[in-house]
């Protein structure tokens, strides 16, 4: 039989998903129109059809939402990077704040006593640590260095970006003179970014061995831009500094309000907002209310975002992360710190069984702040653990309304406030925060 043709359609759009699609009900079938907004008549065309639902692209828009508007990027609607630049900053968080909500309602059968408003910052060139994907690509006469694309494996041709922290967001294009210039073009399939507060690294993912002729032309590249280059050829532990030949100071951020020097190494996970972590972490510190004499637990604990901080204001405090390298960075952060009530021990999260010492150890206050996975393990013990506050920052609100309603229904907390963190402007990311009591 003969593939019936697409055709364009017209329909009006009912609603959006958190990654901006919007939803159109056509005979009792859903499609999903990329980049159309609530309320629009667009035209679009089916380019993948599924049991319960269509995908489609957007063709043209025919009755605009009041909340849409032009893009910043030249490259947004080919970039995976972002999603939402098409709409209003303040839209954008209402989808989220939705997102949130329904996860909650849906999946944990809870809803807040009371809703934050969004925490907000900078929207443009927030992004502090980033992957770019590299590519030499000989048919377009240059190395492609940025996001994959939205809807192919492909790397998105881009000369800048918008998001990412400067002086990062404009060495697209000589990041990729720099590549197509070296020995080992094809094979060098990333760059990882950090922007600390004291300086820019780049590391530079190498397959096969740079030549010296390559090493030279990295290190020139350093001393032009002012970045420090790191070599990875191998795993995490492989990166090495190559420019300059050595540093005085590793990387670093500051926790102003706290006084605290947060060192990181350059592939650390750190938070990629400055500004809204450091909104988040006193948001976190402060609903924790805390006295001199508590004990606190701060579980997925990274190199003490959190930790350190609650240091200032707690009796104790016990870190808790499975990664080895990021406990042995907490500590040491706390020795920089001179945080004398600080410990940090390595435990797998996910594996704990309840017969551990150190969960029964008797705990006041709990941070938790866990991968997208989720911190279920922790949350259906947390009769064990005992604290009498829990927050809990979340980067993935499906696991933190699923958690929530372990805590609510099985543990007995009541989920006093809940809102979104704006951590990643024009992105179909939600970042979140909750605070439990216990009733």
């Amino acid at each position: 039989m003969a593939r019936r043709r697409r055709e364009p359609e017209t329909a009006r759009i009912e609603s959006v998903t958190h990654d901006g699609r919007g939803i159109a009900g056509i005979d009792g079938k859903k499609t999903f129109v990329a980049g159309a907004l609530a309320g629009e008549t667009v035209q679009f065309i089916r380019r993948k059809s599924r049991r319960n639902f269509d995908e489609a692209e957007l063709l043209e828009v025919i009755e605009a939402s009041s909340d849409r508007i032009d893009a910043r990027c030249e490259a947004f609607g080919r970039c995976g990077g972002c999603s939402l630049q098409h709409v209003t900053p303040q839209h954008q968080r209402d989808i989220k704040a939705q997102t949130l909500r329904d996860n909650l309602e849906r999946i944990g059968k809870v809803e807040p006593r009371n809703w934050l408003p969004p925490m907000t910052g900078p929207e443009w060139h927030y992004r502090r640590r980033a992957r770019l994907a590299v590519k030499h690509v000989p048919a377009k006469g240059r190395t492609l260095v940025g996001f994959r694309e939205r809807h192919a494996p492909f790397i998105t041709d881009m000369h800048r970006c918008e998001v990412l922290a400067k002086p990062v967001d404009d060495m697209i294009d000589g990041l990729s003179e720099l590549i197509g210039r070296l020995s080992i073009r094809a094979r060098l399939p990333q760059i990882e970014v950090a922007v600390a507060d004291n300086v820019v690294a780049l590391v530079f993912r190498v397959l096969d061995t740079p030549t010296d002729d390559d090493k030279a032309a990295l290190c020139a590249f350093g001393e032009l831009k002012n970045v420090r280059i790191y070599l990875q050829p191998g795993g995490p532990n492989s990166v090495a500094l190559l420019y300059p030949s050595s540093a005085n100071e590793p990387l670093y951020y500051m926790l102003g309000e706290f006084g605290i020097k947060v060192a990181f190494e350059p592939i650390d996970f750190v938070q990629v907002n400055r500004e809204i972590n450091d909104r988040m972490v006193h948001f976190a510190v402060e609903q924790l209310q805390i006295d001199a004499d508590d004990r606190v637990l701060d579980l997925y604990c990274g190199i003490g975002n959190f930790s350190l901080p609650i240091a200032r204001r707690a009796g104790t405090v016990l870190g808790v992360e499975g990664e080895a390298s990021l406990v042995a960075r907490a500590a040491e952060n706390a020795r920089r710190n001179d945080l004398t009530n600080a410990e940090f021990r390595v435990a797998d999260l996910g594996k704990i069984d309840g017969t551990e010492a150190w969960i029964k150890a008797g705990w006041d206050r709990m941070l938790l702040d866990p991968a997208r996975s989720g911190a279920a393990e922790v949350v259906s013990r947390m009769h064990l653990f005992g604290p009498e506050r829990i927050v809990y920052v979340s980067c993935h609100p499906g696991t933190l309304a699923r958690d929530a309603g372990l805590l609510v229904h099985e543990q007995g907390y009541t989920l006093d406030t809940a809102g979104i963190i704006d951590m990643f402007p024009h992105t179909a990311h939600v970042e979140s925060i909750a605070i439990f009591t216990k009733t």
